[in-house]
């Protein structure tokens, strides 16, 4: 039985990881919001004040920084509570006041219509933009709310699920932030797709069966190897995958089991970057790796930022197990994304704040092309869904949606090579316009200068909100020309 979470149990997590915070700050807020909620109850018959104490114990579990904690206890005070976000600056101050109403700005995300959705999710972006932790207390409080759809009637159930796969995870994978990222998608896969839920956990129960023990021996042949050669190993272990990732990865590979590879990976972190390549060599003399699956993303790293190095080995079973490999403050990125820098590691320090571009545009772009979105589908393309990176052949990186095409490419560069663009080279390869691009594609657009404007099939399959834009205003362009031809008196 999981054990109740108390602000004591709240202040022991904090001191373990931040013992020099302001934790007498913790207590008040606590004691603040209970205050307020007093006489307040959730569907699930218990106490308000369960819901921001529980979402707190997510961000401490996390070692995330007391402030932010503080300001999730106090989240819901003023949407919910007679109390003032003046009340809460006089007690608290405008840092913790700040955050607060970057929440209650949000308010309760209800799905009334796309229009009201969209509405929505401008304020979201306009919040992330203004301060990146109204997100990380937004996703802590999504996730107990999560942990708690049961309370609530079938139907509610699965709209907070669905927008909790659709738009919450996909953001926390923009942000880098895969820890939340993963648990909002688990939790609420059981509730979006319960038959496909049951038969992937019966699937991954299946092939996970037996192998603790195997497990345990490679984790221990490669740490011992590695101490041999030198190499300071902080943490070496294995995980299975997360569900719903898994039950995407089947969806790609055609239910076929066996070509997901990643069912089972261990996670190595060693001190530098250097030591990283060096494991790479010493697991690649130990087992034998699987061709083609070596993956280096410290040279070139995802769009979110994600740095490691990926390499699949067959074990003394035959059986295949991944290895991702490295630093303690690429593990913190990885795993915490723009939160790393208010997440303590087990040094008890802090990573310095990165400028994450996505973030800083978000700004502009709610400004330009959000108040112009009128379909959700777009919206999801263009800004929520997994990035691919491509090359141009110059070697600069270009930061697209998944399955985007090479019209899609074209146009991101600039609209004349999208307008008269007239074939691809993907990989030195000629290729079609339809071609789906992968990540690491290097991509050469063959221009025709003598073209007047795109082919009006392309929208068939481009996906970029600019290339399907760009395509449609020439339709209309075209066709406006052809019009006033036909009036105009002839010379």
């Amino acid at each position: 039985m999981k054990e109740k979470q108390t602000i004591q149990s709240l202040i022991d997590k904090i001191m373990t990881y931040s013992p020099e915070s302001d934790l007498d700050m913790v207590r008040l807020a606590f004691n603040f919001a209970d205050d307020a909620h007093r006489g307040q109850f959730r569907k699930s018959k218990e106490p308000y004040i369960v819901h921001p104490l529980a979402a707190a114990h997510i961000l401490a579990d996390m070692r995330i920084d007391p402030i932010i904690i503080t300001a999730t206890l106090l989240h819901d005070v003023p949407e919910d509570t007679h109390v003032t976000l003046k009340e809460i600056e006089d007690n608290f101050g405008s840092e913790i006041k700040n955050m607060v109403e970057g929440i209650t700005k949000l308010g309760k995300l209800k799905y009334r219509g796309v229009e009201r959705y969209i509405e929505n999710l401008r304020k979201m972006f306009i919040a992330m933009a203004e301060d990146i932790r109204v997100m990380i207390i937004k996703f802590a409080d999504r996730i107990h709310n999560l942990q708690t759809l049961d309370a609530l009637p079938p139907q509610k159930r699965y709209r907070i699920a669905l927008e909790s796969l659709e738009i919450y995870a996909p953001i926390a994978n923009r942000l880098g932030m895969a820890e939340m990222k993963g648990q909002l998608e688990d939790l609420a896969f059981r509730h979006v797709y319960p038959k496909e839920y049951e038969r992937v956990k019966k699937l991954m129960d299946e092939k996970l069966r037996g192998k603790e023990k195997s497990l345990e021996g490679v984790e221990n042949i490669s740490k011992a190897e590695l101490i041999k050669s030198n190499i300071e190993v902080i943490d070496l272990k294995g995980r299975s995958k997360r569900l719903y990732s898994f039950y995407k990865k089947l969806l790609r590979k055609e239910n076929d089991i066996t070509k997901v590879y990643d069912v089972i990976a261990i996670r190595v972190i060693v001190s530098n970057i250097a030591d990283c390549y060096a494991t790479l060599g010493i697991l690649h003399n130990i087992w034998k790796p699987l061709k083609g699956r070596i993956k280096d993303y410290i040279s070139q790293p995802k769009p979110n930022g994600y740095q490691s190095l990926h390499t699949t080995v067959f074990d003394d079973q035959g059986d295949l197990i991944e290895f991702q490999i490295r630093t303690l403050e690429m593990h913190d990125e990885a795993e915490y994304g723009v939160a790393a820098h208010w997440h303590y590691d087990e040094r008890g320090s802090r990573l310095p704040a990165k400028e994450i571009l996505w973030v800083k545009e978000l700004a502009e772009i709610q400004k330009d092309i959000l108040n112009k979105l009128s379909d959700l589908e777009e919206i999801k393309v263009d800004f929520l869904q997994s990035r691919i990176f491509v090359f141009t052949p110059k070697g600069d990186v270009i930061d697209l949606p998944e399955d985007a095409t090479p019209v899609d490419f074209a146009y991101h560069i600039h609209t004349d090579i999208g307008k008269k663009c007239n074939g691809v080279r993907i990989n030195e390869k000629m290729a079609r316009l339809d071609t789906p691009l992968r990540n690491g594609d290097v991509v050469d657009i063959i221009v025709d200068k003598n073209r007047k404007g795109p082919n009006q099939d392309w929208l068939s399959f481009v996906k970029t909100h600019t290339a399907k834009n760009h395509i449609k205003n020439q339709q209309k362009s075209t066709r406006l020309t052809g019009w006033l031809k036909s009036v105009l008196p002839k010379k």
